[in-house]
């Protein structure tokens, strides 16, 4: 059963990434409380990994710099997807050209901009209500 809502789970999170998307990514704070905010997924693997796109020397990589641990929810009427993991900021050129997408231009000049980076966020844990069915578990 668990098999089959997380791919479910899955497929949400594939089809919620890209412009006109959202969902809510939380970091630990410079004073060590929790944060939230609502960020664009870029791109995802499933529940497994997902990637955001933002700028260097900003609020959200400040905080993963100093703690890498994070959350990201995504929900509607119908599911709360809820990933627990870390995250890692990237630079990778081929990553940054892989994971960009056209509301970024809003924001940078091109995939090549220095200021211009991907976050990497890996699951290692999840509770997820999908078609009002319930799983909790560890990857």
């Amino acid at each position: 059963m668990n098999e089959e809502i997380i791919k479910r789970a899955g497929e949400i999170v594939e089809k919620n990434t890209g412009e006109a998307s959202y969902c809510v990514l939380s970091l630990v704070d410079l004073d060590g409380y929790p944060t939230a905010s609502t960020i664009t997924a870029s791109k995802a693997g499933g529940i497994n990994w997902i990637t955001f796109c933002t700028g260097l020397g900003g609020t959200r990589t400040n905080r993963i710099n100093k703690c890498n641990r994070a959350s990201v929810c995504f929900n509607a009427d119908n599911y709360n997807i809820t990933l627990v993991g870390t995250i890692e900021i990237l630079n990778d050129s081929d990553v940054k050209k892989e994971m960009w997408y056209g509301g970024l231009a809003n924001h940078f000049s091109g995939p090549e901009d220095a200021n211009y980076c991907v976050l990497r966020f890996r699951t290692q844990r999840y509770n997820l209500l999908v078609d009002w069915k319930e799983a909790k578990g560890i990857l």
